[in-house]
């Protein structure tokens, strides 16, 4: 797919990572695009659910999954502004989605190249394509913002 289109996809995840940020979540943001459709979308909502599996990439997937009716999605990329942690990546192997495309590197968490790289292990039974550095830039500054306006907060309140 062409880098266009790739960032186009971006600014919709980034819009769900919006919505994280204004509910006080880590603003990452992911849709699931199939045949140049999104089906899912999502963003971080641990916080609200108290849910540590409540990660933008799984609820997105959980929705892309319900309506489709499928657990694999062969034929799905999947856009997310922070690279993935390895629970994330792994939902997305086992799910045999074609095409992950992220936005910034991790490299507290990444397992899509900053401390793993579970999508490309040629030791699991799926592999899948990576795209990365897609509206980076983007991307860090939301996340950078988010954890300076916490400290900022937590300071304030001694």
């Amino acid at each position: 797919m062409e880098n266009h289109w790739h960032e186009e996809f971006m600014r919709l995840a980034l819009q769900e990572a919006r919505l994280a940020f204004e509910e006080g979540e880590v603003p990452v943001g992911a849709v699931v695009v199939v045949e140049g459709q999104i089906v899912g979308k999502g963003h971080n909502q641990r916080e609200a659910l108290q849910d540590p599996t409540a990660h933008a990439e799984v609820l997105a997937l959980r929705e892309t999954c319900r309506k489709l009716n499928s657990w694999r999605l062969p034929d799905a990329t999947v856009y997310v502004t922070l690279e993935p942690c390895s629970m994330c990546v792994g939902a997305l192997i086992l799910a045999r989605v074609q095409h992950l495309v992220y936005g910034v590197s991790d490299p507290k968490a990444g397992a899509v190249g900053s401390l793993y790289n579970l999508a490309q292990d040629p030791r699991l039974n799926h592999r899948i394509e990576v795209t990365s550095g897609i509206l980076e830039a983007t991307c860090s500054e939301m996340l950078k913002t988010f954890f300076k306006t916490l400290r900022l907060a937590r300071s304030w309140k001694g």
